[in-house]
């Protein structure tokens, strides 16, 4: 059994070593016997690509080209909701998180000791714009973020504490004023930034219990509460899909957001983080960037794969957190410093 069990962990060893981005990994010995299986946490609206897709073809691949059997165990929240399950000891192998600060946290908690960035891409899997869902009609004249301070715009807005699609929406509607405010007179007025952001959050409504993620804005929305939701492109989009009666308002300027992919290192045997690293290569391969555009992602390494997606929305001003100055400063500057201090708390 012993020389079993080696042979087959040299083997998958060598096997990596000649695979390409596109390539797949043969068995390894797994801590569960048997087949091999891959548990990944993602954040909320990852779901869909994932087990619909992007796992399916993984599984098939191996199948085909190696004859071995792959499982995974998945299980999504908010993103910050995911990174604090991690830290108190959940045994994933793998996450996709919102907001790389994120995944900063778990390196800071030592359960990962590898550096994502040396990953495709710098570790961003895939991007999407933010926009605003209203309902069918547009009933309340919305065109743009500041319409969301209109009087009487009830909004639906996750809770920053525990989704990184909150974060996200934050940077995009203050981000927006910065950017359209320097189009016009050549200076970012924060001012004007702070003053939205705050008319905004009177509108946000509350419903008894906050959404915790982006995905349970989108039903709170769904169930009929609030006129709007400020949210990810593709969730307007996967509404759409199924004939809900909303519509989707692409703002002048909005952010993209951009989402890490890590290897949770303290949950990953020497036997299995073949499998793992052959998975993590896989999610940045044609197929896969393939399925996440199906799903109305943006591709992270190729534009022309984005573009066979139809439905994706152009935005006039796109932005990144770049614009901020990464999460290291966009985090303590804008959430905390403009947001938790002079808006939450002044509401």
């Amino acid at each position: 059994m012993w020389l079993i069990r080696n042979r087959t962990l040299i083997l998958a060893l060598t096997i990596l070593a000649l695979l390409t981005v596109n390539a797949c990994l043969p068995k390894s010995p797994s801590e569960r016997g048997g087949g091999i299986n891959i548990t990944v946490y993602g954040f909320s609206i990852m779901k869909e690509s994932l087990e619909k897709a992007i796992f399916p073809a993984f599984t098939a691949k191996v199948k085909r080209e190696h004859g071995l059997d792959i499982t995974f165990t998945s299980s999504f929240a908010g993103s910050e909701t995911v990174t604090n399950q991690i830290i108190t000891g959940v045994k994933a192998q793998i996450a996709i998180l919102s907001i790389e600060r994120d995944a900063q946290r778990l390196k800071d908690h030592k359960d990962i000791t590898s550096d994502w960035h040396d990953l495709p891409q710098k570790g961003i899997v895939n991007k999407t714009p933010f926009v605003i869902l209203v309902r069918k009609g547009n009933p309340k004249g919305i065109h743009d973020f500041p319409d969301l301070a209109k009087p009487g715009v009830k909004v639906i807005h996750p809770d920053p504490n525990s989704s990184g699609g909150a974060q996200w929406s934050i940077l995009a509607i203050y981000g927006s004023e910065l950017v359209r405010s320097e189009k016009q007179s050549g200076e970012p007025d924060r001012a004007r930034a702070l003053q939205t952001l705050q008319a905004i959050w009177r509108n946000v409504i509350s419903t008894g219990v906050t959404p915790g993620s982006a995905r349970e804005a989108r039903a709170t929305f769904e169930s009929g509460y609030g006129d709007a939701l400020v949210t990810y492109e593709l969730e307007g989009l996967l509404m759409k899909q199924t004939g809900a009666p909303v519509e989707i308002i692409v703002p002048e300027a909005t952010i993209f957001s951009e989402h890490p992919a890590v290897v949770i290192d303290r949950s990953v045997s020497a036997a299995d983080r073949p499998v793992i690293d052959a998975f993590m290569q896989y999610l940045w391969s044609d197929e896969a960037q393939r399925a996440f555009v199906k799903y109305h992602f943006r591709s992270s390494t190729n534009e022309a794969l984005t573009q066979e997606n139809k439905e994706l929305a152009t935005i006039r001003y796109p932005f990144t957190v770049d614009y901020f100055g990464g999460w290291s400063r966009a985090y303590p500057e804008v959430i905390d410093g403009i947001f938790r201090e002079l808006v939450q708390k002044r509401k």
